[in-house]
């Protein structure tokens, strides 16, 4: 693939984030719920935009960030429990709750590329089934922790609105175990089809 070809896919997806962005932070249900929310998106894309140049990541990890970013702008906006296609699924389909957050966890999963990626390049591991293993172990770390934190912002929050949106439990006391059982389903989907594909694109763009 072109250089020109891949940058110019870069900044489309940069684009497509930035409007969806910038159509969240407008009117949002809550905008300290918003900012919860989106802030590890934030985080994110501020570090791939500043190492952009010095360490260039694959057009299909760059895509994936970039569909986890809109995914929590999305939940930011309305916050993760009413976000209206899913609450048109929910009366549908008589589901007991709005799945759009389990939704996003199980696409959380596919983060688990930008890791393979970071292992492949900035570690000694190579393809095979070790790496298959440490980039699920380290993908269920991080679904952990991301429970740790919206358990942590309960609390501190003393079970307030903001804090009840943040958590978004709908009344489920097993909602993290939930959580991270979809994060690892993702993540295992997303290595067993992708890896191949991720391993050409590291062969032809970097």
């Amino acid at each position: 693939m072109k250089e020109k070809t891949v940058v110019t896919i870069h900044v489309l997806l940069l684009l497509a984030v930035l409007a969806v962005f910038i159509w969240s932070i407008i009117k949002p249900a809550s905008y300290s719920s918003w900012v919860l929310e989106v802030t590890p998106a934030i985080i994110i894309l501020i570090f791939v935009i500043v190492t952009y140049k010095k360490f260039r990541l694959t057009t299909l990890s760059y895509t994936i960030i970039a569909i986890m970013a809109i995914l929590m702008f999305v939940g930011g906006h309305y916050t993760y429990s009413k976000v209206p296609l899913f609450n048109w699924l929910k009366d549908t389909f008589d589901f007991k709750r709005n799945h759009y957050d389990r939704f996003g966890h199980f696409i959380k999963g596919m983060f688990s590329i930008v890791i393979r990626e970071l292992l492949l390049r900035k570690t000694a591991l190579t393809k095979g089934n070790w790496l298959f293993w440490i980039v699920t172990s380290i993908s269920l770390a991080i679904s952990a922790l991301y429970e740790i934190i919206e358990w942590i912002s309960f609390i501190i929050g003393k079970g307030g609105k903001t804090a009840k949106n943040f958590l978004g439990n709908q009344g489920d006391i097993w909602d993290a175990q939930w959580d991270m059982a979809l994060t690892i389903m993702g993540t295992i989907v997303t290595l067993l089809f992708l890896s191949k594909l991720h391993n050409w694109l590291l062969q032809k763009e970097l």
